[in-house]
């Protein structure tokens, strides 16, 4: 006789848990005012949840440390974000600043790589936004004068260039980190499900309290933070069988 267990997200469970860690922290830098609005989640509730998840990455994943890849994670997500909004303003101005010149406009939005990649950046896909700033970097020097000219400053030009190593070497290190040994039982997703339907309780009920705050809003939405952190390596439901 075999028993299906089901996964409760979309996830895979490495991305699930760090997501989940995410989550979690912004509750704990938030925490005075989300127990305001919920008593329950007083202390220890955000710090056990912490440890919860700590414990499930290295009991059923094998990794030798949880912090390091729960930080590694964290770094990517920051430097992404971070890039995505300094590459969406360079490209408003170049697509205002160069509206006049419909052919230049369009070279340098393919040569800076634009074209090719800014579509799947913008939706979270980690590889794209990787080339796109090393693209970005590789071809910005020879059109540099010519873009601070019409009034992007340099020193947007200059992070988006300083964005494409941080981001580089920080998933690197987030992939060294992922050094997952060992077999998923039904046990593990058991409490990857607890985890998860812990979390998303706390992020659905903490975009609501930040309706109006589009920032810290994002900050617990588990969509957006999965998407962000490995778009490429969502995969359907997947059922665990046991003996």
């Amino acid at each position: 006789m075999t028993t299906t267990l089901l996964r409760a997200y979309k996830a895979k469970d490495v991305d699930m848990l760090i997501t989940a860690a995410t989550i979690t922290q912004a509750a704990i830098a938030n925490k005075d005012f989300l127990i305001s609005k919920r008593t329950t989640w007083a202390d220890p509730f955000f710090g056990d949840l912490q440890i919860e998840i700590d414990k499930a990455i290295q009991t059923h994943l094998g990794v030798d440390s949880a912090k390091a890849l729960r930080e590694a994670s964290q770094v990517v997500y920051s430097i992404q974000s971070n890039a995505i909004k300094d590459l969406a303003e360079v490209k408003i101005q170049l697509m205002e600043d160069f509206k006049d010149n419909p052919s230049r406009q369009s070279e340098l939005l393919n040569q800076l790589g634009f074209t090719t990649y800014h579509k799947a950046a913008q939706k979270g896909d980690q590889e794209a936004l990787i080339n796109l700033l090393f693209q970005f970097k590789t071809n910005i020097n020879p059109v540099r004068a010519e873009i601070v000219a019409k009034g992007t400053p340099d020193a947007i030009l200059d992070n988006i260039c300083n964005h494409s190593n941080l981001l580089k070497d920080a998933d690197i290190s987030q992939e060294g980190n992922k050094g997952i040994r060992k077999v998923i039982t039904a046990e593990a997703v058991t409490e990857f499900n607890k985890i998860y339907n812990k979390v998303i309780s706390v992020a659905k009920i903490s975009t609501k309290f930040y309706k109006d705050n589009a920032a810290l809003k994002d900050q617990f939405s588990f969509n957006k933070i999965s998407n962000t952190l490995n778009r490429n390596r969502k995969t359907a439901t997947t059922p665990q069988t046991q003996s």
